[in-house]
């Protein structure tokens, strides 16, 4: 895929990225913390809110293409995407995004055709709710066939001299319905799950913060942590059911 998508994105080898080392799951963290600072800035409202909003939209992917490569080799599978420069990554999460933002677009504009207005903007946090909560149940559900498109877009590209193709995905997707539609629904039911979990802690957390004399550099340390361990976490379980689900569809045929 490396040299593949070098041709597509016409860009030149670079020097090879640093690694995290052991800690698998902390190569998706520094995006993370990015996505999450742009998500703050975008809530503010004003110009910059829509630029605030894609900057982590590919701060998403970037953290979701490094957890892919780790997921996909733990399933047994090979993955150049740890071999892609930082400029390789940022191009080919362009490519990603403005197909998945098509598809969250046109989810929107025809859930509220079919009047259920209220309903139509969290669609379009299909991308965002991939690592942090979404807002309905629904929502969580939503995000889990928006991570599966965006996986199989992915393994397209690996095998097509690295041309990202939604509607090639979504074909794919069709003819793997089976296991990859178990898959989503497992991964639904898990993000809820996970929603109730978060906000669980999360009131502990406000608790704490209101009871407990420790320094304020501690309460925001114990924060970050929810935050953005809860954050790695879903993303972790997202590409693992994901990729597993995909394995399954080869190795059964479906």
């Amino acid at each position: 895929m490396t040299v593949a998508l070098r041709k597509r994105l016409d860009l030149r080898p670079a020097r090879p990225e640093t690694s995290f080392g052991p800690f698998r799951l902390l190569h998706a963290l520094p995006w993370l913390i990015l996505a999450a600072a742009m998500r703050v800035i975008a809530f503010g409202g004003g110009a910059i809110a829509l630029p605030a909003i894609v900057v982590a939209d590919i701060s998403v992917l970037l953290a979701f293409f490094a957890t892919a490569h780790q997921s996909i080799e733990a399933a047994g599978g090979q993955s150049s995407l740890g071999e892609l420069t930082l400029g390789e990554q940022l191009k080919l999460s362009f490519s990603v995004l403005w197909r998945i933002a098509l598809v969250m677009i046109a989810a929107a504009l025809g859930t509220a055709a079919a009047g259920h207005v209220a309903f139509a903007p969290h669609l379009m946090a299909g991308l965002d709710g991939v690592a942090f909560d979404q807002f309905t149940h629904l929502g969580r559900f939503w995000s889990a066939l928006i991570a599966t498109l965006v996986l199989l877009m992915i393994v397209h590209a690996e095998r097509n001299d690295g041309k990202i193709a939604l509607f090639a995905a979504i074909g794919e997707f069709a003819r793997r319905g089976v296991w990859l539609g178990v898959s989503v629904i497992v991964l639904g039911v898990i993000n809820v799950a996970l929603a109730y979990g978060q906000e669980a802690v999360r009131s502990a957390i406000w608790n704490f913060w209101q009871t407990s004399s420790a320094t304020q550099f501690t309460k925001n340390l114990v924060y970050f942590v929810f935050i953005f361990s809860f954050a790695m976490l879903r993303l972790w379980i997202t590409l693992r059911i994901i990729t597993l689900g995909l394995k399954q569809s080869y190795l059964r045929g479906s």
